[in-house]
């Protein structure tokens, strides 16, 4: 199969998965697969779908449903790489927590936030692009985020 080149605006077309670049560059994340971050892209997307449907638990802390099945259709894979590919995320690296709804019913997944990715000591802004900035680097002062 041929693909032609992108022109002009045409490489603004396609909706993209975003995955915090944390996941490549800290030690903490090195051991994760490269299944379960791009895995953790998709389930950030979906979190933002659940936002805007306003998808809160009785803490008002926003959830995702999003199945085993949507999984294997996601990534094309079998359900044991799928189940896997959770389990990495929720035990090994911590980034998501599953509650169980009861039989037949699916889980809630919840997302951690994106301050818990940096280390407490931080200070500085996570501006739109995701990237982290410190202080002294920042010009926007309403896009500020300090924790210590």
């Amino acid at each position: 199969m041929q693909f032609d080149y992108f022109y002009g605006s045409q490489a603004e077309q396609f909706s993209f998965y975003r995955i915090p670049k944390v996941l490549f560059t800290d030690p903490q994340f090195k051991p994760l697969s490269t299944d379960a971050k791009v895995l953790y892209g998709i389930l950030l997307d979906r979190m933002s779908l659940s936002v805007k449907n306003h998808w809160l638990d009785e803490q008002s802390r926003v959830y995702i449903i999003f199945t085993t099945e949507e999984i294997m259709e996601a990534l094309s894979c079998a359900n044991q790489k799928a189940c896997r590919l959770m389990l990495e995320l929720e035990k090994d690296a911590g980034l998501i927590e599953r509650k169980r709804q009861g039989l037949g019913k699916p889980s809630l997944i919840y997302g951690v936030s994106a301050r818990a990715l940096y280390p407490p000591q931080c200070t500085g802004v996570l501006p739109q692009g995701g990237h982290f900035v410190p202080d002294q680097l920042q010009k926007s002062p309403e896009l500020r985020i300090c924790w210590t």
